[in-house]
């Protein structure tokens, strides 16, 4: 296995990886779009020097990905900037090697070279696996979106 930056020759690649990530979140969330749902400006996160997007290979295929992003916090917070953590996924022949840890612990050891102390994520409340998975590594519960769908 091989850890490494994402470049633009990996962008087809990391676009059909990215919809793995969708048809795994499809579950958790009834408004997905039915096609092309796109999550990450890819090019982007390759490129901009406040993010770092990181592949896990093997034998030339992706079989981790996950990114890194330093933004802005808000006024309230006593941090000025934080770490937001995203595209974290390992494709399911993989799970549970700690291919997940890997990756994270590579990200936050970037944040933390360019000053980042505090760290964020979005999951769904109901991924308890990924719940499961983030609370490993010392996440906790921050802030609880909560939705309500009227159209139903």
């Amino acid at each position: 296995m091989h850890l490494r930056i994402a470049t633009q020759d990996d962008l087809n690649d990391l676009l059909q990886f990215e919809q793995a990530v969708v048809e795994a979140e499809r579950p958790f969330n009834q408004h997905i779009k039915a096609k092309k749902a796109t999550y990450y400006d890819i090019p982007a996160l390759i490129n901009e020097i406040n993010s770092q997007l990181l592949i896990l290979e093997e034998k030339d295929q992706i079989i981790a990905t996950g990114y890194i992003q330093i933004r802005p916090s808000k006024q309230s917070l006593s941090h000025e900037k934080h770490g937001y953590l995203g595209f974290m996924y390992v494709a399911s022949e993989y799970r549970g090697r700690g291919l997940n840890r890997l990756v994270m612990d590579a990200l936050i050891g970037w944040g933390k070279a360019q000053g980042i102390d505090v760290f964020y994520l979005d999951v769904y409340a109901e991924n308890q696996a990924a719940i499961n998975a983030y609370q490993k590594l010392g996440f906790k519960p921050s802030l609880v979106e909560m939705k309500l769908d009227v159209s139903l």
